[in-house]
């Protein structure tokens, strides 16, 4: 199946995964992702809400500022009230997305894993297993710290944007984190087949705008309250969606 590009389409696999989660054979593995999902991001809505009115107040303190450049951001104060609130909870619902997936990342591979297997009806070579997760374990976690390491990398420069330049910034930052969650989570089924995350990030980039229509809804939805509780097992069913009919047979 040639590769898709367009935005939309990528959006489309987050709902396609919907169904999955109770599949017999699939819902046994969504269950310890999904609760290290809801533990993070409990904590992620606590901080949210705890500091949203603190950093709104310094983020529209007028005071030191010029007469004229205080009226223009008085005027323009719900705009920004929005834009500043937008991007605050991008920041920290990404950061503890990316927490979670740190800590759930062998128990997602298992469920990228069961999930192709009901999707093609093959078994992959290695079984799951509790001995499996614990041969795995070492070099998942060393993934996940490379593809963090590269994220923190990246971070730095569309942080500084997303500060320095109002309003355009923060539409540079989402767009960045769009593709960044969806280097994430097509991780776990293209770790499954040995990809490294240099080949990920290159098969990804030739369909580029498809990506980041998977990561984007993946991070707005992961923005909305309830709903954040189940992206993770939810993005995981659908990357493995993504792989089996976009990539699996594509030359690496």
């Amino acid at each position: 199946m040639a590769q898709c590009n367009n935005p939309v389409t990528g959006i489309s696999y987050l709902f396609k995964a919907l169904p999955l989660l109770t599949k017999p054979g699939i819902k046994s593995y969504v269950i310890i992702p999904l609760l290290i999902n809801i533990f993070f991001f409990s904590i992620g809505i606590y901080f949210g809400f705890a500091y949203f009115g603190q950093f709104m107040d310094w983020a529209l303190d007028t005071s030191g500022m010029w007469s004229w450049v205080a009226a223009i951001v008085n005027f323009i104060k719900p705009l920004l009230y929005i834009i500043f609130g937008l991007t605050l909870l991008v920041l920290i619902f990404y950061t503890f997305s990316i927490m979670a997936n740190i800590v759930a990342a062998p128990f997602n591979g298992l469920l990228a894993e069961a999930t192709e297997k009901h999707l093609t009806g093959k078994l992959m070579d290695d079984a799951s297993s509790f001995k499996q997760i614990m041969k795995d374990l070492i070099p998942t976690i060393m993934m996940e710290i490379r593809k963090l390491i590269y994220m923190i990398l990246w971070s730095i420069p569309f942080l500084i944007i997303l500060f320095v330049v109002p309003i355009l910034g923060p539409v540079i930052w989402f767009l960045f984190t769009a593709w960044t969650m969806s280097l994430q989570y097509m991780d776990y089924p293209m770790a499954n087949h040995k990809l490294t995350f240099a080949q990920q990030r290159a098969l990804q980039g030739k369909s580029r705008l498809f990506s980041m229509g998977f990561g984007g809804v993946t991070m707005g939805a992961s923005m909305i309250p309830l709903v954040n509780f189940i992206i993770m097992p939810t993005a995981v069913i659908a990357a493995t969606i993504i792989w089996v009919e976009q990539y699996a047979d594509s030359e690496i």
